[in-house]
């Protein structure tokens, strides 16, 4: 009895144990034109964290490739980029400031960026900011939900169209690239998963690999 005993001690040990007054970083995001059109991601210091996002239905005749559907997890990204992310809050007085440019821009995605922590709490809102740090964080916060999305629309194809994950996943090693999709671990067993399935072709799985070899970026 005493080995379960501290078994389950030494896992709930190894457990990240959040409060109430821990930091907390929560992006909400919106775009009428994207699908899904609004998630929430929520980010702690150590890099793990919960993603949200509701599924749409499109209307007959859409020709819009096969969507991710409900996305509801907990997702790690790498400890580097979270320790950036607090970082940049702090720089920006805990994003107690108005970061919208009003400047007359094509509209990119309203980002809600909210932090609380024990220093206290703040959140800013912006389709575009003039501060080319505050831009450059949203464009990041947006790339890592991006990637979430691309793989649970990974794992829809594989279950229902197989033969789409070729185009996905030259769509996913393109954006990889250029930034418009970051921290590519936070889809590493959906990549994983592909790698290693004989059923997927070897060009999927080719790509899958190099994108696992990319590590945290």
């Amino acid at each position: 009895m005493k080995p379960v005993l501290f078994a389950l001690l030494g896992m709930a040990l190894s457990l990240p144990l959040y409060g109430e007054d821990d930091p907390v970083l929560r992006v909400d995001f919106s775009n009428p034109g994207l699908n899904p059109p609004q998630w929430t991601l929520v980010v702690h210091p150590d890099g793990s964290g919960h993603f949200h996002a509701d599924s749409i239905t499109k209307g007959v005749g859409d020709a819009e490739m096969i969507g991710p559907g409900t996305v509801d997890r907990d997702v790690n990204m790498s400890g580097s980029f979270a320790t950036h992310l607090f970082e940049t809050v702090h720089h920006h007085r805990l994003l107690r400031e108005n970061c919208e440019s009003h400047m007359k821009v094509a509209f990119q995605g309203l980002k809600k960026i909210s932090y609380t922590g024990p220093d206290g709490q703040g959140s800013c809102e912006f389709n575009y900011s003039k501060d080319k740090e505050i831009q450059e964080f949203g464009d990041e916060l947006v790339a890592v939900g991006s990637t979430i999305i691309e793989g649970a629309r990974l794992e829809m194809l594989l279950q229902h169209d197989p033969l789409g994950l070729d185009k996905a996943m030259d769509y996913i090693t393109e954006a990889a690239n250029d930034g418009r999709l970051q921290q590519i671990c936070t889809i590493r067993d959906t990549l994983q998963r592909l790698q290693d399935d004989p059923h997927v072709m070897d060009r999927v799985r080719k790509r899958a690999r190099l994108l696992l070899a990319r590590g945290d970026k």
